[in-house]
């Protein structure tokens, strides 16, 4: 599986490691990704999402179902 979460669409990306002599070479910076259990009440159903620490905040603030329409339009989500 890819490293993105699937309510946020935050992924891998690159950067620069820098030395004590300023010397760069490229890095990567990963997503806090976590595996997470989530109970949808109108379905009566657990369904299972990779989401970063901050998609679960986005999901406690907003709701699971309002959570996962938005991440169906924007195309997280199949």
């Amino acid at each position: 599986m890819s490293k993105v979460c699937q309510i946020t669409g935050k992924r891998t990306i690159v950067g620069n490691k820098v030395s004590h002599s300023n010397r760069k070479t490229k890095r990567t910076f990963q997503p806090n990704l976590q595996t997470k259990r989530f109970y949808l009440e109108g379905e009566k159903k657990w369904i299972t999402l990779k989401v970063t620490t901050s998609g679960m905040r986005t999901i406690n603030k907003i709701g699971i179902a309002e959570a996962l329409k938005r991440a169906k339009e924007k195309g997280f989500i199949k």
